[in-house]
């Protein structure tokens, strides 16, 4: 019985230790995703990445400006509709969260992501549990 006791308190305390995070629609507050469902990915080479009008002497490390997500339910008519890319909509509100395309798109930072769910970080809020 002891046991039991400990294991749950330990999967509590590394519950506790994990802050859960949300992401929401600025405008609605809608919840679009959790941290469970962003997809990571290695940052790539920054501009290094983009066409070379596009680069700058700088050399910055490359940000997101996105984050990647799995296909989520509120997405499904947007997706399986057949279309290959498609803006991705708040349910709520109806703003454009980010977009979608199955055969991928190149991130900010210069990696591409396959297939891409991007939102956009200006349009949502990082918002712990």
């Amino acid at each position: 019985m002891e046991e039991a006791t400990s294991s749950n308190s330990s999967d509590m305390e590394t519950k506790m230790e994990q802050p859960q995070v949300v992401y929401r629609c600025k405008k609605c507050r809608r919840m679009v995703a959790a941290l469970e469902n962003v997809v990571s990915h290695e940052p790539g080479a920054g501009e290094q990445c983009f066409k070379w009008k596009k680069r700058s002497g700088e050399t910055e490390p490359p940000r997101c400006s996105s984050i990647f997500v799995e296909p989520l339910k509120w997405m499904l008519d947007k997706v399986y509709e057949g279309n290959i890319g498609e803006k991705l909509l708040c349910v709520g509100c109806n703003a454009r969260l980010g977009s979608f395309n199955w055969a991928g798109m190149q991130c900010s930072c210069g990696k591409w992501v396959n297939p891409a769910f991007q939102l956009h970080k200006n349009r949502i809020d990082e918002c712990p549990l």
